[in-house]
């Protein structure tokens, strides 16, 4: 039997983004099953931070800022400069995402779209500003597109630069058509054992791979500063005009 409590994860920041459509505080079955893996980090000692995202003004847009007084910016309003800085404080990020006609939500959508805005910054080492981190995938609903949804966000995290572990996703999709939901009584949800273990790996893969990076000062270096590449450095990369033919 493995050992669980051979392990440290105090002093590891995550935060969970729930792109439900629905605004606090009506019920989020997407929720539901993300507590399981809020709790299970709370338990190693890992300091939870929760963001439904639909419940702030969140602008479209690919800036940082798209409020009118900043340049590029057309919004009245727009809360994404002070969740962007929840999110970039913490070393997990797990997105939370019901379906709807086989697709992730439109607020996971706007959630990708403003953190593509944040690509182009980077961190001290020259890399992307996300490098350092890792990122996890939850998805409820009651039609096919679970693994659909998984792929898209999994693939939208590391091309932004997070670090993706071993069964980083987790989901619980019920019968096909109108029925239960997660959390509604009697639809056996909270019981299946295959998404229980799903959302247990999930949770400590992320907090190892989140300590390996946290211990290590962020992703290695090398190969892969912005920066360094913008200046001319290609890092190895074969030059075209000097291959044969």
């Amino acid at each position: 039997m493995s050992d669980t409590t051979a392990h440290d994860f105090t002093g590891l920041k995550a935060v969970f983004v729930n792109t439900t459509l629905k605004p606090s505080p009506a019920l989020s079955h997407t929720q539901g099953l993300m507590e399981d893996a809020i709790a299970i980090m709370e338990s190693q000692g890992v300091e939870v931070d929760q963001i439904r995202l639909v419940d702030y003004d969140v602008a479209p847009g690919v800036n940082p800022d798209m409020r009118e007084d900043v340049p590029g910016g057309n919004q009245d309003a727009d809360d994404w400069p002070e969740l962007s800085e929840r999110i970039l404080g913490a070393d997990i990020l797990v997105i939370g995402s019901p379906i709807w006609l086989g697709e992730k939500s439109s607020v996971a959508t706007r959630l990708i779209e403003r953190l593509y805005g944040l690509s182009g910054e980077t961190n001290d080492r020259g890399q992307s500003l996300f490098y350092g981190r890792t990122g996890g995938v939850i998805v409820t609903g009651n039609e096919d597109g679970a693994k659909h949804i998984s792929m898209n966000l999994i693939y939208s995290l590391q091309h932004l630069g997070y670090a993706i572990p071993p069964n980083a996703d987790a989901a619980w999709i019920g019968a096909v058509g109108p029925g239960p939901s997660y959390l509604d009584e009697g639809s056996g949800g909270p019981e299946t054992e295959f998404t229980q273990k799903n959302i247990t790996f999930m949770a400590w893969n992320l907090m190892h791979m989140a300590a390996w990076l946290k211990a290590s000062g962020g992703f290695p270096e090398g190969g892969n500063s912005v920066e360094a590449w913008s200046s001319g450095e290609h890092f190895g990369h074969p030059n075209p005009e000097y291959r044969s033919s």
